[in-house]
């Protein structure tokens, strides 16, 4: 394989890397005399026409987006003599982030804000030119020797998002664990899905871990729609609340709830780091304040900031439970009784508030916090006289 010549024109050198849609080759264009990563296809890709279609016409478009932080295509076609598809892309000295996780397991903050920011200033200028990844992981973020980050794999994700006979029923194209809701759903991506997995790369790089642990795409699913992943600063103590905010607005479960815009994550994210709080989203201010909800406390002269978070979702067996008892016919009974209940539930609710919040030291341990009011017992006393009163 290093003395094979590709195309009559690149001379195939080491393997960089592979995986189950390709293998990466570093290699020499002679032509131009330069070195070039090469991506050859998987032989079951080269035999779907549609897909080799879709991929010509993707790298074309990927090809356009000329960006310092986004992998320049150089060319792509067809080896006659392998009858494999290939794509020439720049290629970059250094290391991808899933390497960089690898070893050094968790980054620090300035670390991991500085490659973010970068990958946000190429995915927003892939998207306003149109292009959507599909597929934003560690393993696409590519640093330099010099320290320039840039995204790989630009245009050949869409292709393989598309349905073709390559694409089993059911299946969901993609590293998992990156994929946003409406993805790992089956649901169509959009500019705000690649923003989702943005935030799911920064959220390992600062935890060292995914904000989701699962072993399939239906248990990230059920996952990401009944629970809220634990806030950064509560699993690394060097992170801000601020910038635990920042990012908890990437995987926010609505696309409409995250960021608009690549370029605003990278703001929120430089911002965090400085300790401004970032703002919430429009879909998000509206929202009654729980006791799932997350409040950034201020720093300096800022003022609070509520970030919004969502409940677990009931069971899907407990939710037709509820429809099938509220179908039920109901007995007729006065109206003292409940007046008692509501009236008992509105002095408890005013003697103690139950606050629920993730701790520091674990995860998933929850620690309860009492208030007292001090006007508490004169609430008590006159409630006890209205119940008395309705109760005759």
């Amino acid at each position: 394989m290093t003395e094979r010549v590709l195309a009559g024109r690149y001379e195939l050198g080491e393997r960089l890397g592979s995986g189950g849609m390709s293998t990466v080759l570093l290699a020499m264009d002679r032509r131009l005399e330069r070195r070039v990563a090469i991506k050859l296809l998987a032989e079951h890709l080269a035999d779907d026409d549609q897909f080799v279609t879709r991929f010509r016409r993707e790298a074309l478009s990927a090809a356009r987006l000329v960006h310092p932080n986004i992998v320049q295509v150089y060319d792509f076609g067809l080896d006659e003599e392998s009858g494999r598809q290939y794509i020439v892309m720049e290629y970059v000295e250094g290391n991808s982030g899933a390497e960089i996780l690898a070893a050094e397991g968790m980054l620090d903050v300035p670390e991991a804000v500085g490659i973010l920011s970068q990958a946000c200033r190429g995915l927003d200028y892939a998207h306003r030119s149109g292009v959507i990844h599909r597929d934003v992981k560690p393993g696409n973020l590519l640093r330099s020797r010099d320290g320039v980050v840039k995204l790989a794999d630009f245009g050949i994700a869409k292709a393989l998002s598309e349905e073709s006979s390559i694409t089993q029923v059911g299946s969901v194209l993609g590293t998992a664990a990156y994929l946003s809701p409406e993805q790992a759903s089956g649901h169509g991506s959009n500019p705000r899905s690649d923003i989702y997995a943005l935030g799911v790369v920064c959220y390992q790089f600062l935890a060292g871990r995914l904000p989701y642990e699962a072993q399939s795409i239906t248990e990230l699913a059920l996952k990401q729609q009944r629970e809220a992943p634990p806030l950064l600063n509560d699993l690394n103590p060097e992170v801000s609340p601020e910038l635990a905010a920042a990012v908890d607005r990437a995987l926010e479960l609505e696309p409409e709830a995250r960021y608009e815009t690549a370029e605003e994550l990278r703001l929120a994210l430089a911002d965090g780091a400085r300790g401004i709080a970032p703002e919430t989203a429009a879909t998000s201010v509206s929202t009654p304040r729980t006791a799932a909800t997350r409040i950034v406390q201020p720093t300096g002269d800022q003022p609070a900031t509520t970030v919004q978070r969502r409940e677990p979702r009931p069971p899907a067996q407990q939710a037709a439970g509820g429809q099938a008892a509220a179908s039920q016919p109901k007995r007729k009974r006065g109206w003292a009784a409940p007046a008692v209940v509501l009236l008992l539930a509105i002095a408890l609710g005013a003697a103690a508030l139950v606050y629920i919040s993730s701790t520091g030291g674990s995860a998933n341990s929850v620690r309860l916090r009492q208030v007292v009011y001090p006007q508490v017992d004169q609430t008590a006393s006159e409630l006890q006289q209205l119940i008395r009163q309705n109760t005759k």
